[in-house]
């Protein structure tokens, strides 16, 4: 399953996501921003490629709504995981293994 993790500049929390799954015999990760300061930029690309979209907060599923439209063949799902963490911080990790295993 194609997994995309997406927060506002793609340095902590969603490349900690993408590490995390990186080697998962089930799921294929990536990650990428929502701001133009982002290190990786979500593209169209991404928004294809991707069969389940995990955003940090809402304001980066508002923002993809914005930029690509609001219909989209797979799920968005809204983690609820502020930008209080560093990358690979381990409160962080344990958030996102919790909040993202009810869905896959």
């Amino acid at each position: 399953m194609n997994v995309l993790f997406v927060c506002s500049r793609n340095e902590w929390r969603s490349p900690t996501a993408e590490t995390i799954y990186r080697n998962h015999p089930t799921i294929f990760a990536k990650s990428a921003g929502t701001s133009s300061s982002a290190r990786i930029k979500i593209n169209q690309k991404h928004i294809d490629w991707a069969e389940v979209i995990f955003v940090m907060e809402k304001k980066h599923l508002q923002l993809i709504e914005q930029k690509f439209g609001n219909h989209f063949r797979q799920k968005i799902i809204v983690l609820n995981i502020e930008d209080v963490y560093q990358y690979m911080d381990e409160e962080l990790i344990d958030e996102l293994k919790t909040k993202v295993a009810a869905y896959l």
